[in-house]
């Protein structure tokens, strides 16, 4: 079968899937992004380049300007290869950034699975959850026009998929029955326990994690709001105070992945402006974005796993953590609601709250057979459901389904 992928950021979302079907020789696989220095054997790769944004548009409306640019030089290609003799069997890719948007017109007919990441809303979900940051005035707008790529897809022909019932739910009502959710699997043989991992010094980039210390765990793309950079970082002088061995690595970098900029600094200088004088520097590490090895090492030594997010699509991290058991402490959001179920696969706790979330951690440190059991039920939950083979296997059965013209089944209510 041919299959045309589309993503700005090469592979994206589609690592696993891509892996599994350039394994067929009888399948070719072609995929429009953006460059990077990633590529897969097998796999055809075609690059376009981000257009810029224009300064003089309206200020709401400069990320679908930039989408609808998208749109056209990824179509402007897309003729290209229908000139070449291509023609995919189905077109798979991720709605977000807009590239699929005029896909149809080459190719009228031709089946289309999109990746529908998340619904914007003004109130209810992530805008205004966090009351430390209530939305700018007038921002209100600028939020319901990010729905407009959104719109636009859900009112083209093809079907969507979404990993999760919350990000479902997000949706508007009309537009749930033709998205499927199709929860994401996780590679069980690599993400998986590994005591032997707690036997010998763990060099983090210099900070040495020594076999009898306590390790709390805590990952991130970026330290930011949206993923509760701020509550962990003034719980820290009161997980100080839990055990003199007690060491912190936060992994993420300094950018923005969500939500807004600090101008002129980054989150992690902010909050060590306001709390670092409270902080031993000696006991914990910002190493940045690490190599995928050590990533894994740190989620094997983990004592306590900390993860918060406000009501938005979840990391994957979050997944990779329950596959290695580890014990986890997440914000009592929505998201996690779906995964984490509290005293059983981990602890919910309550997201803006420092106290709540430092008195999760000593309760996972001091009851030893709540944190075991946790662990446990953590690895097999992640068995049961996350397994990389059931995944890849229902996203075929999905693709072949979009590709026979048969509708897929209808979501459960979120």
């Amino acid at each position: 079968m041919k299959y045309l992928f589309v993503h700005q950021n090469f592979p994206g979302q589609f690592l696993h899937l891509v892996m599994r079907l350039r394994q067929d020789p009888a399948n070719e696989v072609v995929f429009i992004s953006e460059p990077n220095e990633n590529h897969i054997g097998g796999v055809r790769k075609i690059v376009y380049r981000k257009p810029e944004y224009n300064e003089a548009t309206y200020y709401d409306a400069m990320e679908f300007e930039v989408a609808l640019k998208r749109a056209a030089i990824v179509c402007q290609m897309a003729e290209q290869l229908r000139g070449l003799g291509f023609r995919p069997d189905i077109i798979i890719g991720h709605h977000g950034w807009g590239e699929m948007l005029n896909l149809n017109d080459v190719w009228p007919g031709v089946p289309m699975l999109g990746y529908h990441e998340f619904y914007y809303h003004p109130d209810g979900l992530d805008v205004g959850f966090d009351p430390e940051f209530p939305h700018p005035p007038g921002g209100l707008a600028r939020v319901r026009a990010k729905n407009a790529i959104n719109l636009l897809a859900l009112t083209n022909p093809g079907h969507g998929q979404t990993p999760t019932q919350f990000q479902l739910s997000t949706y508007p009502d009309w537009a749930r029955k033709q998205i499927s959710v199709l929860p994401e699997g996780v590679d069980l043989d690599v993400c998986r326990p590994n005591p032997a991992v707690r036997r010998a010094p763990l060099d983090v980039g210099g900070f040495i994690v020594e076999p009898d210390d306590i390790l709390l765990t805590y990952v991130s793309r970026d330290l930011e709001p949206y993923r509760g950079f701020h509550t962990l970082m003034r719980a820290m002088p009161r997980l100080h105070r839990l055990s003199a061995n007690l060491k912190v690595v936060m992994v993420g970098g300094d950018g923005v992945s969500y939500g807004a900029r600090v101008p002129g600094t980054t989150w992690r200088q902010r909050m060590l402006a306001e709390v670092g004088h409270m902080i031993d520097p000696a006991r914990v590490c910002f190493p940045g974005k690490v190599p995928y090895e050590l990533y894994l090492k740190l989620l094997q030594r983990s004592d306590a796993h900390i993860y918060l997010t406000y009501p938005f699509v979840l990391s994957w991290s979050l997944r990779e953590a329950m596959a290695c058991g580890c014990a986890l402490v997440v914000s009592d959001t929505a998201p996690l609601q779906e995964l984490v179920t509290h005293r059983k696969t981990g602890l919910l706790t309550a997201f803006p709250d420092p106290a709540a979330l430092v008195a999760s951690v000593q309760e996972v440190l001091d009851d030893k057979k709540l944190a075991a059991r946790m662990r446990r039920n953590a690895r097999t939950f992640a068995e049961r459901t996350l397994g990389m083979e059931q995944y890849l296997d229902a996203y075929e059965a999905l693709i072949q389904r979009v590709v026979d013209g048969v509708p897929p089944m209808a979501p459960a209510s979120p």
